[in-house]
């Protein structure tokens, strides 16, 4: 990374924004601060060039949540996001509305510095390929994904706009069709670091994505389960320059 990354922290405790923006700063990083949702969508509508968002699930006012799924509406950029819950279901919850990875507090600064390393690294492997318009879309069962806008048309023409979570799955997978993909490669594709023993996101990003393609969650027919080694899509992809991957 030779240019410095700008990360916005977004949290109302003041002892942790400024650990995080001390800590952050002598990585390297230009960073900065929000104490509130209101702030910082205040901020970012006046500057959006930023490369990471570091988001608090407990805020005042509009909570993470609600912010989170502002933000997607008008951009892209990687979001992590921290809960002081124990309930998984608020890591769910984020994950499935465009976050890009989730940490609990209390946690130390160096897992939350590696965890925005892999996402950005995984940020520089696809920026070129979303900017190359000579692949922008790839249609599949009659679907058809724009790479560019991230909207997916089903065969009935509704259009859907995906979520950075569920949009960095389906590319995955429409890039490999055929090829039974392990949850270690799901996870380091999709959330730029390894899956645990006790890591359900996975499998919570699996269902999300077959309920959007419109698939039986008892019996999916495009994306399915290979007990004991990952997932496979089974049907045949045609990206734009008229390059067929099959299965």
């Amino acid at each position: 990374m030779n240019k410095a990354r700008r990360i916005f922290v977004v949290d109302d405790d003041n002892d942790i924004r400024c650990l995080l923006k001390t800590y952050l700063e002598k990585q390297q990083f230009y960073v900065e601060t929000a104490e509130s949702g209101e702030a910082f969508l205040d901020a970012f509508a006046s500057d959006a060039n930023f490369d990471l968002i570091i988001l608090d699930i407990m805020l005042p006012g509009e909570d993470g949540f609600s912010i989170c799924r502002q933000l997607r509406t008008t951009s892209h950029v990687p979001v992590i996001m921290l809960t002081a819950n124990s309930d998984e279901m608020d890591r769910i919850i984020g994950l499935e509305i465009g976050a890009d990875d989730y940490l609990a507090k209390p946690f130390n600064p160096r897992e939350l510095l590696a965890r925005m390393k892999a996402i950005l690294r995984r940020m520089e492997h696809i920026e070129p390929n979303t900017a190359d318009k000579a692949q922008t879309q790839f249609t599949f069962a009659g679907f058809l994904l724009n790479t560019v806008s991230r909207e997916l048309t089903n065969p009935s023409g509704e259009t859907d706009s995906l979520t950075g979570a569920d949009y960095n799955l389906l590319t995955l997978f429409l890039n490999n069709p055929g090829t039974v993909l392990s949850r270690e490669q799901i996870a380091e594709a999709t959330r730029g670091r390894d899956s645990t023993p006790l890591d359900r996101f996975i499998d919570v990003h699996i269902s999300r994505l077959r309920q959007r393609l419109g698939e039986d969650a008892r019996h999916p027919q495009m994306i399915k389960t290979v007990r004991g080694a990952g997932y496979i899509l089974t049907v045949d992809v045609q990206m734009n320059q008229g390059k067929t991957a099959s299965v």
